[in-house]
């Protein structure tokens, strides 16, 4: 199995940016499609982003299109996730997922094996 760890999250203002990270180890980073989520005070986890195996494919949320980049970096098992113009809405415990089951990107929490700690991210207005 693999191990997930977030980094980058804190307090910013609206229209800031911030970049997680997700360092992974244990069994080979580039057997995973790897997602980011997102689960806000009262509210149900949600989908951010998606990555392929290969970094090729992406897919967005509606609410982060044009303002959030996810990117891999397999020789150093790590993703990332570029959040630029941050708005107080983007304000949530953000997670992290592996899913080693698919060759193909989903959106669904279901469908991801191993998750992340999370990582803090407010944004004040």
């Amino acid at each position: 199995q693999v191990q997930l760890v977030e980094f980058g999250g804190g307090l910013v203002q609206a229209g800031d940016s911030l970049r997680l990270s997700c360092a992974a180890s244990g069994r080979t980073f580039s057997n995973y499609a790897m997602g980011w989520f997102r689960q806000a005070p009262g509210k149900e986890r949600e989908f951010v982003a998606t990555i392929n195996r290969n970094g090729i494919v992406t897919r967005y949320a509606d609410s982060v299109k044009g303002r959030f980049t996810i990117s891999r970096d397999n020789a150093k098992n790590t993703m990332y996730l570029q959040m630029n113009n941050l708005k107080p809405e983007d304000t949530a415990v953000y997670y992290c997922a592996a899913d080693e089951r698919r060759a193909v990107v989903t959106s669904a929490v279901s469908g991801y094996d191993y998750w992340g700690q999370g990582t803090q991210v407010t944004v004040s207005s």
